[in-house]
This record gives C-alpha cells, structure tokens and sequence, in this order.
C-alpha cells in the first residue's frame, strides 16, 4: 500500500472513531425547536442557546453511532466496542462538556453567543471528546493533531451547510 493510500487509511478511521462526537456536536441544533421543556442550563454562564435537551440530545446521538459502530465491527478498530454504552456516554459527555466549558470561558471573556471564536470553536467538543476517550484508543500524537485538523475543517464546512438550509443562525 502506499504511503498516501496508508495516510487516507489512517485519517478515515480516525474519522470513524470519532463520529460519535462529531454527531453528538450535529445534534443539539436540530432540537431547538422543541416545544416541549427545553430550557438553557444556565444562561448567564454559558448563553441562552446551551439548552438541557440539546445537551441530552448530543449525549443520546454520540451512543446511539458507538451502538451502530458495535454492530459494524471495523476490523483493527482504535478503540474497542465492548462496552458501548459506556463508551457512547463518554463521547457524548465529552463532546457537549468540551463545548459548554468554551461558552463558559466565551461568556467570561465578554464574547457574544454565536459570534465566531476560533479555532474554538471548531475543536471544543473534539477536545472534550478526546479527553474522555482518547487514553482507550491506540491514538499517536499525529492522530491527534489529525482529527483536529479534519475536525477544525469539517466543522466549518458542515457549520456553513447549516447555514445555508437555515438550521444555523450563524455560518461560523
């Protein structure tokens, strides 16, 4: 195999082991509209769009993909998925902690909910997410920085998508 073909190889399971959290970031968007209890957890520290379902909506996303994920069985996988639960809650927990943490330090640093701050916030829930699962994986220093690189770009891409379907108030 060659070294670009290894290298392509490399960043799609990267890319694979870190769907959870990348769904988990997807979700709280769509489940604003909610009619039902769904209140911000605090808007004076994290802004009025951090909303309780949304936050639970991210959690549920992230273990529903490591359930899917179980069944698939991607040979030589990062990170084994024998107790996906577990493993789906870390994800989610880590995904939503890492982006409600930046619009808590956003909101102390007198930044507008939904004003860009980057790369923040292209990678807090990436980081959050590796912080939780990333000491189970077989993940190297370069794997890191690849996933925030993938990350920090697909985010961007998928944020302006968004945006253009009206899910998104803002393309950043």
């Amino acid at each position: 195999m060659s070294t670009v073909a290894t290298c392509l190889s490399r960043a799609g399971r990267l890319v694979y082991f870190m769907a959870p959290a990348y769904l988990a970031n997807m979700t709280p968007p769509l489940v604003r509209y909610w009619r039902g209890w769904n209140r911000p957890i605090s808007e004076r520290w994290l802004g009025g769009h951090k909303t309780v379902v949304g936050f639970g909506a991210g959690v549920l996303a992230a273990v529903v993909v490591t359930l899917v994920q179980s069944r698939i069985a991607w040979p030589d996988g990062l990170v084994a998925y024998d107790h996906w639960i577990a493993l789906g809650l870390r994800f989610g927990a880590g995904a939503m902690g890492g982006d409600a943490a930046k619009s808590f330090v956003k909101r102390r640093l007198g930044i507008a909910p939904g004003k860009p701050w980057i790369p923040w916030d292209q990678v807090d829930f990436v980081l959050g997410a590796l912080i939780l699962v990333g000491g189970q994986a077989a993940l190297s220093w370069a794997d890191v920085a690849i996933v925030l690189l993938l990350s920090a770009a697909g985010h961007i891409l998928v944020s302006h998508v968004a945006y253009w379907i009206g899910v998104r108030d803002v393309k950043w």
